[in-house]
């Protein structure tokens, strides 16, 4: 029986290279998308297309529509501001408006029930604690606090079966985490970064500044299309 991986697909760069890297490493792939209330259904819509690319007939979208009930996050309630027009690659010391509540916690946790439910032996979640960012939820300790957890709270931690949370990019800059998914032939151009969330990615939010920096950075051209500004 092949090994099988849980891939937590938001449909961004990021998740998008975690797929990539679980079929590269032989693992039969079940990638499992949340739909959360965020300001679009882009990045769910990507997710779709992600998944067909890679021939995965095991693709589970979850509605976790209660994250935008609770709110408290640019990419749930639209009353909170995108940030644009930030520099790129600027840090902060502050937690950005876009970060959503718990979100990879709860993430993380369904993903190792339905680890557990599939038989499962890892779950792949593409975080990273490198590039600006300052989600609280994208930090190694995190991870590494997470994996504790499973092992404590599941059937296949307590009976030696085990599911073990991976975070390969977790240390790496967007440059290096393009690299490694060039090589991967990642269909980046499926993926989506903009919290804006339209056909044509804005360019000035964080999230696809940061992305086009990794680009550059990498030598490579984004093949996303955006907005002519």
């Amino acid at each position: 029986m092949p090994k099988k991986a849980v891939v937590v697909l938001s449909g961004g760069l990021d998740s998008t290279t975690c797929m990539g890297i679980a079929q590269a490493a032989g693992f039969e792939t079940y990638p499992l998308t949340f739909h959360y209330g965020q300001r679009h259904s882009r990045e769910v819509e990507q997710a779709k297309k992600i998944a067909a690319f890679y021939n995965v007939p095991n693709h589970r979208i979850v509605d976790l529509d209660f994250l935008k009930q609770i709110g408290g996050s640019a990419l749930t309630d639209e009353r909170i501001d995108v940030p644009v027009g930030q520099k790129n690659g600027e840090e902060s010391e502050d937690i950005p408006p876009t970060y959503v509540p718990a979100r990879n916690l709860i993430f993380l946790s369904l993903a190792a029930a339905y680890a557990e439910t599939i038989g499962a032996e890892v779950i792949y979640i593409g975080v990273s604690a490198v590039d600006y960012s300052g989600y609280p939820d994208c930090r190694p300790e995190f991870i590494r606090s997470m994996n504790e957890t499973v092992g404590l709270a599941t059937k296949a931690g307590v009976t030696g079966a085990g599911i073990r949370i991976e975070a390969p990019l977790a240390h790496l800059s967007k440059k290096e985490t393009i690299e490694w998914g060039l090589k991967l032939g990642v269909p980046y151009e499926l993926s989506t970064s903009c919290y804006q969330g339209g056909s044509e990615a804005c360019g000035e939010c964080d999230s696809c500044r940061l992305r086009l920096k990794g680009f550059e950075e990498a030598g490579a051209k984004d093949p996303i299309l955006y907005k002519k500004g």
